[in-house]
C-alpha cells in the first residue's frame, strides 16, 4: 500500500505524542514530523513536504489557520486535516476558508481520525457531523438574498456524494454513470459556483443552501 507521509502539528507534548501513537500503529501512515506551533509546521512542510498536515488550531506563533494558508500557498500538494477540540463558528470558517480539507475532533473515535486521513490524502474533503451541521447553520444564516446559482439535479447528486466523503470512482458506481462524467459534472459546478476545488464547492453550496 501506499505510505501517508504526515506532519502532526499540535502545541501540547502529551497530545501530540498520543496522536504519533495513533499514527504510527497504522502500517500505511507515516509520521516524518511533529511541530510545537504554526510556524514550525509551516517549516517543516516546506522542508519535508509531506502528503498532509494533521493540524491544531490554537497554538502558539501562528495559528493553525494561518498556518493553513501559508502552507497551502507554498507547497500545493500538501492537504491539511484540521483535527482540534475547537468547534465554534470562528474556527470552523477560518480553517475551511484558509483551505482546509476536513475538519475533525479530537474527540472523535480513532477509526474515524484514522479513516478521515486516508480520505483527505486521497482527495476528498471530511467534516465531522456536528462541524457540518454547524457550517451549515452558520453558512445559511449569513447567506445573501441573492439568488443562487441553478445546479442540475445530477451536479447537486454529485455535490451530495461528495460532501458525504465519495471518491469519484465511488460517485460514479453509485449513479452509474461513468467516471469522466462525474469530473464533468463537477467541472460545471465549480464554474456555477465560481471555486476552484471539491471542498470550497462544497461549502459553498452550504452557503447558498443547496446542499
Amino acid at each position: 500500500m501506499n505510505e501517508i507521509r504526515i506532519v502532526v502539528a499540535d502545541d501540547h507534548p502529551i497530545v501530540r505524542a498520543g496522536i504519533v501513537g495513533l499514527l504510527e500503529s497504522a502500517p500505511d501512515l507515516v509520521v516524518v514530523g511533529e511541530a510545537a506551533d504554526g510556524a514550525e509546521a509551516v517549516e517543516l512542510t516546506r522542508a519535508l513536504r509531506p502528503d498532509l498536515v494533521l493540524m491544531d488550531l490554537r497554538m502558539p506563533v501562528v495559528d493553525g489557520a494561518a498556518a493553513t494558508a501559508r502552507i497551502l500557498a507554498e507547497a500545493p500538494g500538501t492537504r491539511v486535516l484540521v483535527l482540534t477540540t475547537y468547534e465554534t463558528d470562528e474556527h470552523i470558517l477560518g480553517a475551511i476558508e484558509a483551505g482546509a480539507s476536513g475538519y475533525l475532533l479530537k474527540a472523535a473515535p480513532q477509526a474515524e481520525i484514522l479513516a478521515g486521513i486516508r480520505a483527505v490524502a486521497s482527495g476528498e474533503t471530511v467534516l465531522a457531523p456536528s462541524i457540518a451541521a454547524k457550517l451549515v447553520s452558520r453558512v445559511r444564516a449569513d447567506s445573501s438574498a441573492a439568488p443562487a446559482p441553478a445546479l442540475s439535479p445530477r451536479e447537486l447528486d454529485v455535490l451530495r456524494l461528495v460532501a458525504a466523503g465519495r471518491s469519484n470512482p465511488e460517485i460514479a458506481r453509485t449513479l452509474v454513470i461513468g467516471e469522466a462524467t462525474v469530473k464533468t459534472h463537477l467541472v460545471h459546478a465549480f464554474e456555477k459556483l465560481e471555486v476552484g476545488d471539491r471542498t470550497r464547492a462544497v461549502t459553498k453550496a452550504m452557503e447558498l443552501g443547496l446542499l
